[in-house]
């Protein structure tokens, strides 16, 4: 069995994250604590919401009850993007060029690498942004559907309508295929064509879940999407080019009513950590199902998972603040 190197810390974890091979743990409190040379801590918010890592550079983006969006350097120094008082920060994302995006009830502000900012308006409050992997644009999640802005350009947005709540967003590698998780136990799809008139959206319902899914994860390659909300891993077919239209999902680390919380793929190879609601983590080689225990169970169900970018450390966080780094070089 791997070696793991247990790290505890009072009350929720939101998130771990690695910044080059250093793991970042934020918990709900507000802190920010890194294990770089021993633990240090930033305090970075009064209330912590969000902490993701932004794709577009080696740092993290937060958002907070105290109104803030914040950038969280390696080093740990914090840089404010953002103050919008008395309201709380939720939704956040990271795009190129140094962007940003963050919701505040129904707008969604872009802010750019100059500063300047960009309001988007829904007719809903906003649940989740993405950017989209070309172009300047971005994906608004919502209630019955989701918005897409080009940020640097007038015009009316591209509505994407499937009743129900949409709470979370996200684009394949290839900008192909948008996928929500939504309020009830599904994720719903978009197939994104270009036509002569401009674009075509085919759905793609994705159900039978047991389960609200609070977790995805994108394959290297992005032929494959995990996600969470069942007792297994549910990964769905994207290397076809119509994704998983018709197709039947994998299931992975199937364990009798143990509920799957978080998922995360190698940044390299086709091999997937799975996180449980009683704190064990699983790893799962999808070429061939077989798995390997990473950690056995703990306390509190795995809130995150973070791979370091060699692919050799794995870090993971709870609800009960049970958190650490497993060593899989070994």
């Amino acid at each position: 069995m791997p070696t793991v190197a247990p790290f505890d810390l009072e009350g929720h974890v939101v998130s771990t994250h690695f910044l080059g091979d250093i793991p970042f743990f934020a918990t709900a409190a507000g802190t920010i604590h890194r294990l770089d040379g021993g633990e240090k801590v930033t305090e970075a918010h009064q209330g912590l919401l969000t902490c993701i890592r932004d794709p577009y550079s080696a740092t993290l983006l937060t958002g907070g009850e105290d109104g803030k969006v914040l950038r969280v350097l390696h080093d740990g120094s914090v840089n404010e993007l953002a103050n919008v008082p008395r309201k709380w920060i939720s939704v956040v994302a990271g795009g190129p060029q140094n962007s940003i995006a963050y919701g505040v009830g129904k707008s969604t502000f872009v802010r750019l690498g100059d500063g300047s900012v960009k309001e988007f308006i829904e007719t809903r409050t906003v649940e989740g942004v993405a950017f989209a992997p070309k172009g300047m644009r971005i994906a608004v999640a919502r209630y019955n559907g989701v918005s897409l802005h080009w940020v640097g350009m007038a015009g009316e947005p591209v509505d994407l309508e499937w009743k129900g709540a949409h709470t979370g967003v996200t684009f394949s590698q290839d900008g192909k295929f948008l996928v929500t998780t939504m309020q009830e136990n599904a994720l719903h799809g978009w197939k994104m064509e270009a036509t002569k008139g401009g674009m075509e959206a085919r759905h793609m319902r994705m159900t039978g879940y047991p389960a609200k899914v609070k977790s995805l994860s994108w394959s290297a390659k992005g032929k494959w999407l995990a996600s969470s909300g069942a007792p297994a891993a549910i990964v769905w077919p994207f290397a076809g080019k119509d994704g998983p239209m018709g197709k039947a999902p994998q299931e992975l680390g199937t364990r009798a009513n143990i509920m799957a919380t978080c998922v995360s793929f190698h940044p390299a190879e086709d091999v997937l950590a799975i996180g449980f609601i009683d704190g064990m983590v699983l790893g799962v080689r999808l070429a061939d199902g077989k798995e390997a225990l990473l950690r056995r169970p703990g306390k509190g169900a795995i809130t995150s998972m973070s791979w370091s970018s060699t692919g050799k450390l794995l870090a993971f966080a709870s609800e009960a603040g049970d958190c650490g780094v497993i060593d899989i070089s070994g």
